[in-house]
């Protein structure tokens, strides 16, 4: 009787190991809109894709708003009728989310999931969710609003966050 025990614990227990290793591999990519859709729905086309070189001192500040370092040096943009546009990635828990952020005079005027990777906390594409970020400005290096979370996804919401945070950097930072 012990080893028939024994058995079914070893199994048990590798089985759980496999799903554990396995779960990135069930993430299904989604994807929400084509970035140059995207962008088409924007500016009525595709603007000249323009780039910032970041310096040391933007770099730092990224970092302040990411928590992490950012690891692009250059940041692409997209800018026409007084609008400028950024997609930029940042993973929730283990997937980069692909998110596109336009700006217009000092706020968000859309956010949106581009492709969501994650196996969890797609909610975050809904329009329920991102409206919210409408309107919103920076204040130091967070948005001057508070988001609502959503059960099961706090780390996409904390994603989306910090790229509307830094979209509103970023642009006030061109042209400069």
């Amino acid at each position: 009787m012990k080893s028939v025990r024994s058995f079914w614990g070893r199994a048990v227990f590798l089985l759980f190991m496999l799903v554990a290793v396995m779960q990135p591999l069930f993430a299904a990519t989604k994807v929400y809109e084509k970035p140059s859709v995207f962008m088409k729905r924007h500016f009525g086309g595709i603007p000249k894709t323009q780039v910032l070189s970041l310096s040391s001192v933007q770099l730092k500040h990224l970092k302040s708003i990411f928590g992490h370092s950012y690891k692009e040096k250059k940041v692409r943009y997209w800018q026409g009728g007084g609008k400028t546009a950024f997609v930029i990635d940042e993973v929730g828990k283990s997937e980069p989310i692909t998110i596109g952020v336009v700006v217009k005079s000092g706020s968000i005027s859309e956010i949106k999931v581009l492709v969501y990777r994650e196996s969890h906390g797609w909610e975050v594409s809904k329009p329920f969710f991102t409206k919210q970020f409408v309107g919103a400005t920076l204040n130091g290096n967070r948005l001057d609003r508070s988001i609502d979370g959503i059960v099961g996804a706090t780390l996409s919401v904390n994603s989306m966050k910090k790229v509307g945070a830094a979209a509103l950097y970023l642009s006030s930072q061109v042209g400069k």
